[in-house]
């Protein structure tokens, strides 16, 4: 066979030539590249030929000095160069002054994991309260400012555009000097106040957490459907068209038992339709739509449709809690779906943010009985006091199901909010905040907030 030559497809191309290096020998080069950017004070210039500009105003929302940049932080700041290179090639005056945040559980957190590693916590552990106080926020301090510098260097390595000679930072004197006199002129318009909201919380470090630091993981829970007796049985049959013999009972679907203390309504919605069905010897109210798919999975063995309404017709009813003395009121609310449970949503306003909403608009309390460790307070039943609310979740489905409440329950894995420092499961929790209202009047125009900042 005669020997075949490879191709050179390489010659064929009309490729440009360079001589720039692979890799843009980015070792010696990069010292060279910041030696020449700090030599040319670029953005000192740039911001003085814009002198007279129009000017462009970006907010520096500030990272956390917890540690070097991640690539989160990188990217954040990569995107807002973009911004102020972007306005100062259109002309206009950008100034960009970058900012850090130096206080914070972020920085605490690290700052005490430090503490305990290096052995220096047992020396603390024999101060006073007040001077372990010092010397923790000393040890914050001092962090944040070595982390602040770090990461300083690191922002001027990619390049971007700021006044670095002059960041803000929360930990300054004049900049806590000028946030103490915004806040003193909120107070004395009386836009500050104290109210309840259900934010997540960290039961193993006792603080509230933001969307930020939460991490999802795999958790097995109990799926439970729940009877709620109707507490009018006549009042039930009036809005069926129908006679009964027997109280109906509402069927409410949960995954976490522990928060039915708590509750203090069940939504439904006004146009779907509920169904007010036989099953197995017991009346109950499941939306219509729904009906199939409880009954098949709990196999129920006689299903039968009675009556159908909306539930607008439902809204107004009560109901008595299956173990708490107390009666509470069926209301309308948007979020309730079909895609998952019964149709009926149990409602604890303490322990989530539509269920607060719900709560707000009907007059009802911001009831949670669960404290900052997790454990229940002395205003539930007297077999639930002090109890941890994870140990909790058994008893009470055992309690349902003696009492005869308890329609059906199986386990399933589903994704779960956990705590990123911790690994724990996160609840929700009203807890006490304060707030600035951006919707009550200030003394000084009698307008909002809200409305101020239209009008700007």
């Amino acid at each position: 066979m005669p020997q075949t030559t490879k191709t050179n497809y390489k010659k064929t191309l009309n490729l440009p030539k360079t001589a720039f290096p692979m890799r843009a020998g980015l070792i010696q080069a990069e010292p060279k590249s910041l030696a020449r950017w700090e030599r040319m004070p670029l953005y000192e210039k740039v911001i003085a030929a814009r002198e007279k500009a129009k000017p462009f105003i970006l907010h520096d929302g500030p990272p956390y000095t917890s540690g070097p940049l991640h690539v989160g932080t990188v990217l954040n700041r990569v995107l807002k160069d973009f911004v102020v290179r972007s306005r100062l090639m259109a002309g206009e005056r950008c100034r960009f002054i970058p900012g850090w945040d130096c206080h914070g559980l972020p920085i605490e957190h690290r700052v005490m994991l430090d503490l305990i590693e290096s052995g220096e916590m047992a020396k603390l552990d024999t101060l006073s309260e007040d001077d372990r106080r010092m010397v923790v926020r000393r040890a914050c301090a001092r962090y944040a400012e070595q982390y602040q510098k770090v990461q300083a260097a690191q922002m001027k390595r990619v390049m971007t555009l700021a006044d670095f000679d002059h960041p803000y930072l929360t930990m300054d004197p004049a900049y806590e000097k000028a946030v103490l006199e915004v806040f003193a002129d909120l107070v004395e318009q009386g836009l500050v106040c104290r109210a309840l909201k259900s934010v997540h919380w960290s039961i193993e470090n006792q603080t509230a957490l933001a969307e930020a630091e939460l991490e999802y993981y795999d958790k097995e829970d109990l799926s439970i459907y729940v009877d709620f007796e109707a507490a009018d049985r006549e009042a039930v049959a009036r809005a069926f068209g129908v006679e009964l013999d027997q109280t109906p009972s509402l069927m409410i679907w949960t995954t976490t038992p522990w928060t039915l203390p708590a509750n203090l309504a069940v939504a439904v919605h006004q146009r779907f339709r509920y169904a007010l069905v036989q099953v197995d010897g017991s009346l109950t109210v499941i939306a219509a739509d729904l009906v199939d798919r409880v009954t098949e999975q709990a196999k129920s063995d006689l299903v039968e449709v009675l009556a159908e309404v909306e539930g607008a017709a439902l809204v107004g009813l009560s109901y008595r809690h299956p173990f708490c003395d107390r009666t509470s009121p069926i209301v309308h609310a948007d979020y309730v779906t079909l895609e998952d449970g019964t149709g009926l949503v149990h409602t604890a306003p303490g322990h989530g943010a539509e269920d607060q909403l719900t709560a707000v608009r009907e007059g009802l309390d911001i009831y949670c009985p669960v404290r900052a460790d997790g454990s229940y307070d002395d205003t539930v039943p007297d077999w639930l006091r002090g109890m941890n609310i994870w140990q909790a979740n058994d008893k009470i489905v055992d309690h349902l199901r003696a009492s005869g409440h308890l329609f059906h329950a199986n386990p399933f894995v589903h994704s779960y909010p956990h705590d990123w420092r911790s690994k724990t499961p996160v609840i929700f929790r009203a807890t006490e905040q304060w707030f600035i209202s951006v919707d009550g009047p200030t003394k000084r125009a009698n307008k909002t907030m809200r409305e101020l900042g239209l009008e700007a």
